[in-house]
């Protein structure tokens, strides 16, 4: 790759880095405990909120998962609408019939109930309904909201995302088959409720897949150019955690503490990458979704451990530094990350993740490979900048 254009992507990396160090973060207020969703309405109350649009998938209110928040939200007088369209990968016309809803519909605030899909439809939808004259598309990239959203509501029922603590949105295009993300800290969720109540009935490989999410969150928020002391110590804390609790969580769904305790991972993780950024895994991941609608935490799952040593040298130490401080052992930075990578293959096995993703089609990979590195670079902080043809490697070698 051009000297010149990898010195580009590191001065944008770092300049992009110091503005995020001017603009007024905030974090959202999580309200977390077993049955703590009944606990909602009396918050949406105390703001002065009358009526709120909740937005869920096809199946949620099939599962009766929304019922406890319904009967709260009429027993504190606050009026609701459902809107029940949400997919996942949401696209582009989801996105507008949720925003339709909402105002047709006179509403002051959203609730985003369900996995990732949900909260990040509802997080573009409200920048929609603060941005009407500005469409999704134009919507994408950083900073294109610059608008104050309605309060957002975000009640996840998987426990991997973050996308309650995270200021990005993943949207797709169902024409070209792209993921537009749109990063803005103005579609941040105000509110994060965390019920572990609530993922007790997940099946094993949702639990499974969201939870390596989650630990691709924490790894590539850890060993990227853009984290700080503060995202370094979230990811840590989330990486012990997910080493800690996923495999129960999987084993034993009625385990009310490990799915606490993943739902916290996830939110550690989430908060670092806010921060902290992505990597390739991620950018490779958005475009398997985009061309066969693999499940994202499945795509990086199968994904991570090859991007990780595709980094070679320039990931060595901070994947070394994460093993240790996630209680992994090694004699030496090189043992002690490659214990990191095998731990991470070990845990993806012993859950049920697939080590190859056999949809992938030889003839999408240039495509996907040009169109996954134009996402990373200029803007991922990654250990190692990589070119499309050493990206099309990675795409062959899990096909």
């Amino acid at each position: 790759m051009n000297i010149i254009y990898k010195g580009y992507c590191r001065i944008y990396q770092k300049t992009l880095k110091l503005t995020a160090k001017l603009i007024p973060w905030r974090e959202p207020i999580l309200i977390k405990g077993a049955g703590c969703i009944t606990m909602l309405p009396v918050k949406i109350k105390e703001l002065g909120i009358k009526k709120v649009l909740i937005v869920s998938g096809s199946t949620t209110p099939k599962l009766h998962l929304l019922d406890s928040l319904f009967e709260a939200l009429l027993q504190n007088n606050i009026e609701y609408t459902l809107y029940s369209g949400c997919i996942p990968d949401p696209t582009v016309e989801v996105v507008e019939e949720a925003a339709a809803a909402f105002i047709d519909n006179n509403c002051e605030a959203f609730i985003a109930f369900g996995g990732g899909s949900p909260i990040d439809c509802v997080k573009v939808a409200a920048a929609r309904v603060a941005r009407p004259n500005k469409p999704v598309r134009k919507l994408r990239g950083v900073l294109k909201v610059l608008a104050k959203t309605p309060t957002i509501f975000a009640v996840p029922t998987t426990a991997g995302t973050g996308s309650e603590t995270t200021v990005g949105a993943v949207i797709k295009d169902a024409v070209t088959h792209e993921k537009y993300l749109i990063t803005d800290p103005n579609i941040m969720p105000h509110y994060a409720v965390h019920d572990p109540e609530l993922t007790v009935g997940l099946p094993k490989h949702i639990t499974a897949q969201t939870g390596m999410d989650a630990l691709t969150h924490a790894v590539e928020g850890y060993i990227g150019g853009s984290n700080s002391r503060k995202t370094k110590q979230l990811a840590v804390d989330a990486t012990k955690l997910i080493f800690e609790n996923l495999a129960t969580a999987c084993d034993n769904g009625l385990d009310i503490n490990a799915r606490e305790n993943m739902q916290l991972a996830s939110f550690y993780a989430g908060a670092a990458i806010t921060k902290a950024n992505i990597g390739y895994c991620h950018a490779i991941a958005h475009n398997i979704g985009g061309f066969y609608g693999v499940a994202h935490g499945l795509a990086n799952a199968v994904i991570l451990p090859h991007i990780l040593e595709a980094y070679g040298n320039g990931c060595t130490k901070r994947l070394a530094s994460l093993a240790l401080k996630a209680g992994i052992n090694g004699n030496n930075n090189k043992e002690l990350a490659a214990n990191l990578i095998a731990s991470i293959r070990n845990l993806s096995i012993e859950i049920g993740i697939p080590t190859t993703l056999d949809c992938i089609l030889d003839k999408d990979i240039p495509k996907m490979a040009k169109r996954a590195a134009a996402e990373a670079n200029p803007f991922y902080p990654v250990p190692r900048i990589l070119t499309a043809t050493q990206l099309e490697k990675i795409f062959h070698i899990i096909a």
